[in-house]
């Protein structure tokens, strides 16, 4: 078995050990960042989607690739922001004001970090302000909101109504997702896109950031 196949196993597996051990490897052999994401870590997690949209996995099975990801990102992160290479684009996530859950909104961030993707985690419990605070940094950056509680779903709107009293809601984008969300809420409240589960995520912020 190759190194190759023992990454992309390792994160299709959710074996974030090995997979860490991998990537310290490919480092140490003089593979670019870039290529470790491109060769291995995207088209691994681009697996781990195309198996959760045929049934193949489930929740738990992307948890795992999730975590096996994020702790290959955490290695190549400070490496990637040193090369100084662009991302596919910039995405500010978080689960909206009154609302802890984190687990889907994890699974997403790691999704988005495979597929290329900037990912500022703002974490959980997220006020409109602070959303409008990270996006003024950068034109162009897409805004994720998740929310488990259909009590909490009220603050996906907050935030974009926070957007525009701001001025800066048509140089962004917003994207919603969590259990109780829906594609009629999202236009409802005027987000650019809706999504069901994370694997669609990365693709709905892929032309988005087009």
């Amino acid at each position: 078995m190759t190194e190759k196949s023992n990454l992309f196993n390792a994160i299709v597996e959710g074996d974030a050990p090995t997979a860490i051990d991998a990537v310290k490897s490919f480092i140490e052999s003089g593979e670019s960042p870039q290529d470790i994401m491109g060769n291995h870590l995207i088209p691994a997690m681009s697996e781990v989607g195309q198996r959760f949209e045929t049934n193949e996995f489930f929740v738990p099975d992307l948890l795992l690739a999730g975590r096996a990801m994020q702790e290959a990102m955490k290695i190549l992160n400070p490496l990637l922001r040193d090369s100084g290479v662009e991302k596919v684009g910039r995405v500010v996530i978080g689960t909206v004001q009154g609302d802890m859950h984190d687990i889907g909104k994890n699974l997403v961030a790691s999704m988005l970090e495979g597929g290329g993707f900037e990912v500022i985690d703002l974490g959980v419990d997220v006020k409109p302000e602070k959303f409008v605070e990270t996006v003024k940094e950068k034109k162009g950056t897409i805004v994720a909101l998740s929310a488990l509680l259909t009590t909490t779903m009220p603050q996906m709107k907050k935030v974009i109504e926070a957007l525009t009293e701001s001025g800066i809601r048509a140089e962004s984008r917003v994207m919603i997702g969590g259990a109780p969300v829906t594609q009629e809420f999202a236009e409802q409240i005027g987000a650019d896109g809706y999504s069901e589960n994370a694997s669609a995520a990365v693709a709905l912020a892929r032309r988005l950031s087009v």
